[in-house]
């Protein structure tokens, strides 16, 4: 071979003839898999702490406005616990309910309260939405006239102006002596009293009516028009169609108006001047409960009641979520 000449190295043939592969590149240096799960530790626990810090007021608020107050009033039923100093005395504020007359008028008129009024206020809340769910001009305005009284009813200077209307030279005798009939004072007869705040809370009824509004945006216009067809009227397609496909809606506002209603304090509060008259018709378990603690000072009884008041309301709360099977229709139901 000469000067000139090129060399030629041919790589050796394996023995098929076929030359060999390339031998596999080294993998690029990287992180090892101890130092990856230190990364994303120190991430998780970075975000952790963010969520936390957050959430830190929601927190705090819960333990000491909610929590804390709840363990203690827990601990005060069992003592007779009045400005300051507190005995342990068992279980003898509850049974102490047991033979309390007050008490048991108390949630007697709670329940007719509730039972009248949560009923009524649904059906006018829900009357109302189908109304506004016809495309009316000015939906806004209704819309937004009707939800004021939500806004409005528990407050206190909506109490003294109903307690001014429904007295004995209210706007309601005034208006009844126009056709010769006389009034009654509402607010102070044993009577009538209970009722007027009936009255009150029916028409609290925008924050349902709202809720109802918005479901029935979501019934898809198809039913109605099968129904149509089928030669279904306005009744039917009621009964038929809207009734059955907004029992979520109507089970979600129950459960909400049966809480509230059992909370109900600052109507009655005001109507009756704090003292649930006349003659107890007035009296609220809320407000009872007011008069054990802030008036009598009897801080045990008036927690003990309060517990009372947290089970009465999980007791009717777990018995519409059980019996709400029978009634409420999902659409993914078979």
């Amino acid at each position: 071979m000469t000067d000139n000449d090129v060399a030629v190295v041919r790589p050796k043939q394996g023995r098929s003839g076929a030359p060999p592969e390339p031998a596999a590149s080294a993998p690029s240096p990287g992180p090892n898999k101890a130092a990856r799960r230190m990364i994303g530790a120190t991430i998780t626990s970075r975000e952790r702490w963010a969520a936390l810090s957050f959430m830190s007021p929601w927190l705090i608020g819960l333990l000491v406005i909610t929590i804390g107050p709840m363990i203690a009033s827990f601990y005060l039923s069992f003592t007779d616990y009045s400005l300051g100093y507190g005995e342990w005395i068992g279980g003898e504020n509850y049974s102490r309910m047991l033979e309390d007359p007050r008490l048991a008028n108390a949630i007697k008129v709670t329940a007719v309260y509730t039972f009248v009024s949560v009923p009524l206020q649904l059906a006018a809340a829900l009357l109302l939405a189908i109304v506004l769910d016809r495309g009316l001009r000015g939906m806004a305005f209704y819309r937004s006239i009707f939800y004021l009284p939500s806004l409005l009813g528990g407050s206190v200077a909506i109490a003294i102006m109903w307690r001014q209307v429904f007295g004995t030279e209210g706007l309601v005798n005034q208006v009844l002596a126009l056709f010769g009939i006389q009034g009654e004072g509402w607010v102070s007869h044993p009577d009538y009293a209970l009722s007027t705040l009936i009255i009150l809370h029916v028409w609290t009824f925008g924050s349902p009516m709202i809720i109802f509004l918005a479901g029935l945006r979501q019934i898809p216009a198809m039913y109605y028009e099968a129904a149509k067809i089928d030669g279904a009227g306005v009744l039917q397609r009621f009964w038929s169609v809207t009734l059955p496909l907004l029992t979520p809606i109507i089970f979600f506002n129950l459960v909400l108006q049966i809480i509230n209603s059992f909370q109900s304090f600052t109507q009655a509060f005001i109507i009756s001047s704090g003292k649930g008259g006349p003659a107890d018709s007035t009296m609220f378990l809320t407000l009872y409960l007011y008069d054990q603690g802030f008036t009598q000072f009897d801080m045990g009884y008036a927690s003990a009641i309060a517990w009372l008041l947290l089970a009465i309301i999980a007791i009717f709360t777990a018995l519409n979520f059980l019996m709400s099977k029978f009634w409420v229709f999902y659409g993914d139901n078979d």
